[in-house]
């Protein structure tokens, strides 16, 4: 009992950290707590009986095998245990999801006893996560005559297994908590450097905002017991950032309701608000839980008698309260009226919060649910011979006669499946749809295989064209957490069927490639639907949705996703760049502008941003479409030009070939079907088949923005104005400023050049740079340091071929080494350069951040509070995004440079450039 014991020594230890027993997920320390089960002397049987009820994972965990087998035993008479009845083994059974289990239910249903038949039956009709063999199994025995398969059959057809579930409760009582003022971040409910624990729900959950706020909670929780806690954003909006499974699990820890009584540490439910909503892609998280998220609008801008806005005198909207929401309110929801009351008082109609595919998430206690019971209903239906009845929600479809699709809209019409109406739709429509590619980070990674283990999935769908399994978020530190669960993941998602940045085996070499540029290389059709788990899946090919670790696994598991089409906003560009300007300087131009043009309203929040760069190959083209997430955009699609696209797809080939070359393509060869992709798209636009995407001239949009390229006269600056005194403007990414605001004499302590928003293109300027600051000064010398992460060994060894990674080993004092990565993370940095490892690095900031309270100058996506560095007592930490010359000549002076310091720096080097099509990009 070897592994028993070290359970009991693991249980001392968590203890001593205020944890609860890890939940069990392996078979061989399960298999020793059922023998000692069956021992009725053992000493330990009693402590044994609750790990195996009250702490065994469901699903397809090993666990769950040897769980379900026991219970198959018990059931069948094989085995006694007084504490577990027959009965009560087929109840445990239906609260394990499936795999194991259902496998367990069918032999029991399909089997000769008809008594046991008819208790499984019954357990059956409840169950949802059924695949295809599973399916099969009932469809073989209806078909020879098995009057138990018809019996489930028939239940499944009328979708009793959702049609019995209790009802939405009328009246919801909340109690509410602040927990913050201004956009929440989900790195306050889940920190990216509390990572390596996600997996471990109540671990995790101990990081969730603060301790003493968690204290405020149970507080409330022990004040208000009927009543649930909603945790809102005060004028702001609720999660922005990421999508994070993670943020929305510990939120259900601590204001949810339990799943199940056999189940720790599982809660859904969970109940958020925000003054501005809640972040689109956080709220499909929430929904993934069965949870709510409201609009509050207890904020609203200032007018005068005129209808004028009122502004500050920094000519900013004065905010004015319309209700209060303040800690401790006690508030209701009505989910028939589907309004927000405080007493008798009407406050606001929380419609969209309860649209009949919503109210369906609620009850089903999750969106999975309704994904795989309507297959199910579908398969039984079909099997019968009947037509299904209507129990779901029909799905809303919106056509509009005589208007043309936006981009977004054509490619959701070509990728739709199960839609009624044989006409376009448009924008609003709720759609299915086949998902092309998918990608895993490494930080969720750990959360999508538990829950495609949860949701009984073994294999890939055959409908995905590739799935990533990345190594990015870990790259920067081997140490022993990443030892510990990372290969575990790779393991798991190659067996999965998935390209895994790490091999299993140790054939090839390990690749920490930045997430997003690979599935950026990885996506051949510009028709494509990407989901990833990640809010930077924003690929420049085809339309990316960045996803909570469970989306992901759903469409791994299924190779669909339902969502209802979004709208667009169409950003346009005139004018000429100025010679001295880079293309990031562009991006941030965008987002001031359309703040402008807008009076401070941000129409791109919650749609399509469809940039029409027509220019720009893919890699130059995703620092735009990647930072549409920090513009709260729910995602973006890049109109390129026929030549662009078929440039994009030549190189995107050669990249996946060299994945192909170093040993990374499975037994499927989906790395060798995506280049035959690539082939056929770009023979189609080549002979006029099909031309690059384009949207219909008639198509309607939300609003239109036209980008002034003449107005972008020096550097833009994404400011997280930390010492703005209204706190809800603070690390918004909206405020935007030029170079010269600083003066030329703002200290920068640190510099860092990576993430995903930088490409090849970087990596040369500073290179070129480095020269010309030698060239001019005699020498370089940093006076802040510099750290350099490439996105990608292929960009490393791309530099390599041409002499620019020479050069900056020449200026660096640092550069990292594959065969001995760095054990610990750097907590000093010296004033020279850093040439790290390929990877997130400091933009992730779970590994690596820069020194307490520094003045950061970076080129990566966020400036959240505590991301890339954290506070002192004295000062705030800041991160500044910038492009990569501000970031070079920001740490080789030790400050912001002047504009003449930046123009002369710059001279003669090859920046990022753009100009506008002058072809028109419709269809």
């Amino acid at each position: 009992m070897n592994l028993y014991n070290e359970y009991i020594k693991e249980i001392e230890e968590r203890k001593g950290q205020g944890l609860h027993p890890k939940p069990i997920d392996r078979a061989d320390l399960l298999n020793e707590i059922i023998a000692q089960i069956k021992d009725t002397n053992n000493a330990n049987r009693q402590d044994c009986l609750k790990f195996f009820i009250y702490n065994t994972l469901p699903g397809t965990t090993p666990a769950a095998g040897a769980k379900a087998k026991f219970l198959k035993e018990i059931i069948l008479g094989q085995e006694i245990v007084a504490e577990i009845t027959p009965t009560f083994a087929f109840e445990l059974l239906s609260h394990m999801k499936g795999g194991p289990s259902i496998e367990v239910l069918l032999d029991l249903a399909l089997g000769n006893d008809s008594n046991i038949a008819n208790q499984a039956a019954e357990v059956l009709k409840t169950q949802v996560y059924l695949y295809d063999a599973d399916m099969a199994r009932i469809k073989e025995a209806y078909e020879n005559g098995n009057t138990v398969a018809k019996n489930i059959l028939e239940s499944y057809a009328k979708a009793e297994f959702f049609t019995k579930l209790p009802e939405i409760e009328e009246e919801i009582k909340v109690v509410t908590f602040i927990a913050g003022e201004g956009d929440i971040s989900t790195d306050l409910l889940s920190p990216g450097n509390q990572a390596h624990s996600r997996s471990d729900r109540e671990l995790h959950g101990k990081c969730m905002i603060t301790p003493q706020a968690q204290e405020e909670i149970k507080a409330l929780q022990a004040q208000h017991p009927d009543k649930s806690v909603m945790l809102i954003a005060e004028k702001g909006t609720m999660g922005v950032g990421s999508s994070r499974m993670s943020g929305v699990n510990n939120v259900a820890l601590w204001t949810g309701k339990q799943a199940s009584p056999y189940v720790p540490f599982v809660n859904f439910a969970p109940i958020v608000g925000g003054t501005n909503g809640i972040s689109p892609i956080f709220l499909t998280t929430v929904d993934v839980t069965g949870g709510i998220g409201i609009d509050l609008k207890n904020w609203v801008k200032k007018t005068d008698a005129n209808g004028e806005l009122v502004r500050d005198e920094n000519g900013e909207p004065i905010l004015e309260q319309v209700y209060s929401v303040a800690t401790g309110t006690v508030l209701t929801i009505n989910t028939k009226t589907k309004k927000l009351y405080n007493g008798d008082k009407e406050l606001i109609d929380i419609s969209r919060s309860f649209t009949p595919q919503k109210m369906e998430f609620i009850k089903a206690g999750g969106s999975y649910a309704i994904v795989f019971g309507k297959k199910i209903q579908t398969f039984a239906a079909k099997t019968l011979g009947i037509e299904a009845p209507l129990v779901y929600a029909p799905s809303k479809e919106v056509s509009v006669e005589g208007q043309g699709l936006t981009a977004v809209e054509k490619i959701f019409n070509r990728n739709a499946v199960g839609t009624i109406s044989k006409k376009a739709l448009h924008a609003g429509s709720d759609v299915r749809v086949t998902v092309n590619i998918v990608g895993s980070q490494d930080t969720t990674g750990l959360m999508t295989a538990q829950e495609l283990e949860s949701m009984a999935a073994t294999v890939i769908s055959p409908i995905v064209d590739g799935a990533y399994q990345s190594g990015c978020h870990t790259a920067s530190v081997w140490d022993k957490k990443a030892q510990a669960n990372i290969p575990k993941l790779m393991q798991f998602m190659n067996d999965f069927g998935l390209i895994t940045a790490r091999d299993p085996k140790g054939v090839y070499h390990a690749m920490t490639d930045v997430i997003h540029k690979v599935l950026n290389d990885i996506t051949v059709d510009e028709w494509a639907i990407i989901i990833g788990g990640d809010s930077h899946t924003r690929m420049s090919k085809g339309v990316a949705f960045g996803a909570d670790s469970g989306t992901v696994a759903l469409a791994l598991a299924t190779g669909e996703a339902s969502m209802p089409i979004p709208e667009s906003v169409k950003v346009t560009f005139k004018g000429n760049m100025a010679s001295y300007m880079d293309f990031r300087d562009v991006v941030h131009a965008t987002q001031a502008q359309m703040l402008h043009k807008f009076g401070g309203e941000n129409v791109f929040q919650g749609r399509i941003i469809e940039v029409h760069l027509g220019t720009l190959t893919a890699d130059q083209a995703f620092t735009f479409t990647d930072w549409t997430a920090e513009m709260k955009a729910k995602a973006s699609i890049c109109i390129s030009e026929d030549e662009t696209l078929i440039e994009s797809l030549e190189i995107a080939k050669g990249r996946i070939q060299i994945m192909i070359d170093k040993g990374m393509d499975n037994k499927n060869r989906v790395l060798q079907g995506l280049i035959d992709k690539a082939n056929k798209r770009i023979a189609e636009i080549k002979s006029g088949e099909k031309p690059a995407l384009r949207p219909d001239a008639n198509a309607k949009y939300y609003a239109e923005v036209e980008v002034d390229l003449d107005q972008i006269a020096e550097p833009m600056i994404a400011d997280p104005d930390v010492n703005n005194k209204d706190v809800s403007k603070r690390y918004t990414h909206d405020t935007i400023r030029p170079l010269s605001f600083y003066g030329g004499d703002k200290k920068v302590d640190l510099g860092f050049i990576g993430s995903c928003m930088v490409h090849k293109g970087d990596m040369k300027i500073l290179a070129q740079m480095l020269k010309n600051i030698e060239r001019q000064q005699g020498k370089v010398e940093f006076k802040a340091p510099l750290v350099v992460a490439p996105p990608t060994y292929n960009i490393v060894d791309e530099l390599k071929a041409e002499g620019d990674w020479e050069v900056l080993q020449k200026y660096s004092g640092f550069e990292f080494d594959d065969n001995a990565p760095k054990a610990a993370a750097r907590t000093e940095y010296e004033n020279m350069l850093y040439l790290e490892r390929p990877g997130c690095n400091l933009c992730m900031g779970n590994q690596e951040k820069a020194s307490k309270g520094d003045t950061v100058m970076a080129t990566s996506t966020r400036l959240f509070q505590g991301r890339v560095v954290e506070d002192t007592a004295e000062k705030k930490g800041e991160s500044l995004l910038s492009s990569t010359p501000v970031v070079v000549l920001s740490t080789i002076l030790g400050r912001t440079p002047s504009i003449e310091e930046y123009k002369l720096a710059v001279e003669g080097i090859n920046l990022t450039k753009f100009a506008p099509s002058h072809k028109l990009l419709v269809g």
